[in-house]
C-alpha cells in the first residue's frame, strides 16, 4: 500500500477524467494480489500442464511456458483455478481500500463524501483474459495471458466504461517504495503491437531472496526516512525484498513504453507513506 503525491501531470485531460486535478494531490495505490494462493495455482498447473504438453504434442523452449489448448479439460481447469485466485485478489484490494477509507476518515475526522477517496481503476497484472484481437488481418477470439504486463486498451474500446471512453484505459504502473509510480493510458498502437498490453512495473534486478541478503530491514527504513517517506511493515525481515535496489528504475521503463507508443504517460507520483504487510 502506497500513499503518494502527484509530482507531474503530462496529460491534463486524461488526468482530470480520472479525478486528478493538480500537483500535490494525494493518491493511494493498493498493490496486492492473491500472493500465496496465486503462486500455488501457478505451481500446481505448471506441473499439470507439463503433462498436457506431452499429451497434445506441444514443443516448448522452456518448461515454465507449460500450456494446453484453452478448451481442453486441462485448459478449462486452469482457467477456473486462476479465476478463484483473481477473485480473491480483487476482493483483497477492495477490503484494503475500505480499511484505508476507514482509517483516513478516523484520522482526518471526515465523512466519506468529504474525504473524496474514489477509486480510479482496479486491474490485475497476472491473468489470462479471453479477448478479440486482429490476427493476420482477421478479428479473432484469443486468450491473452499477461504475466507482469497489464491491459492498455485505447480510447473508444467497447470494454471501457463511459468515463474513460474518450481517453483510453487507465494503466497503473507502480514503481518501488523509494522512488515513483506512474499512471498511463492505453493506445491504438498497443492493440496492433502487443495485444492491448503494456508493462506492469519496473521489473526486478534482484530476486526476493537476493534482495534480502543484500539489505537489512532497518537500513530500508532509514533510507526511506531520509527521503521523507514513512514505512510500516508487519515484518521488518520482509522489507528488503521490496527495496529500491531490487528494482529497475521505473521511469526508464515508462519512457520506453511511452516512446514505443504502447501506453501514454499521464501522471507521475512519489511516495510519502508505505505499508508492507
Amino acid at each position: 500500500l502506497e500513499v503518494g503525491k502527484v509530482d507531474e501531470i503530462y496529460d491534463h485531460e486524461a488526468a482530470v477524467a480520472m479525478g486528478i486535478h493538480e500537483k500535490g494531490q494525494v493518491l493511494v495505490w493498493v498493490h496486492s494480489g492473491s500472493r500465496g494462493l496465486g503462486h500455488q495455482v501457478c505451481t500446481d498447473y505448471v506441473a499439470s500442464l507439463g503433462q498436457a504438453v506431452r499429451k497434445y504434442n506441444i514443443n516448448l523452449p522452456d518448461r515454465q511456458l507449460a500450456c494446453a489448448p484453452v478448451k481442453s479439460p486441462e485448459g478449462q481447469a486452469y482457467l477456473r483455478a486462476m479465476a478463484c485466485a483473481a477473485n480473491y485478489a480483487w476482493t483483497n484490494r477492495q477490503c484494503i481500500a475500505h480499511w484505508v477509507r476507514e482509517a483516513m476518515m478516523k484520522v482526518l475526522q471526515k465523512g466519506p463524501r468529504d474525504l473524496g477517496l474514489e477509486q480510479i481503476w482496479d486491474v490485475a497484472h497476472n491473468i489470462a483474459k479471453i479477448e478479440e484481437h486482429v490476427v493476420d488481418g482477421k478479428r479473432t477470439i484469443v486468450c491473452v495471458h499477461r504475466k507482469g504486463a497489464t491491459r492498455a486498451f485505447p480510447a473508444d474500446h467497447p470494454a471501457l466504461p463511459e468515463i474513460y471512453r474518450k481517453i483510453g484505459q487507465p494503466v497503473l504502473i507502480p514503481g518501488d517504495m523509494g522512488r515513483y509510480s506512474f499512471i498511463a493510458v492505453g493506445t491504438d498502437i498497443a492493440m496492433k503491437e502487443t495485444f492491448g498490453s503494456t508493462c506492469h512495473g519496473a521489473g526486478r534486478v534482484k530476486s526476493r531472496t537476493a534482495a534480502k541478503k543484500g539489505v537489512k530491514g532497518i537500513d530500508v527504513v532509514q533510507a526511506l526516512a531520509k527521503k521523507g517517506i514513512t514505512v510500516r511493515a508487519a515484518s521488518m525481515s520482509e522489507l528488503p525484498e521490496e527495496a529500491s535496489e531490487a528494482y529497475k528504475d521505473v521511469s526508464e521503463v515508462i519512457e520506453v513504453a511511452h516512446k514505443a507508443g504502447i501506453s501514454r504517460k499521464v501522471v507521475k507520483t512519489s511516495p510519502i507513506g508505505v505499508i508492507k504487510g
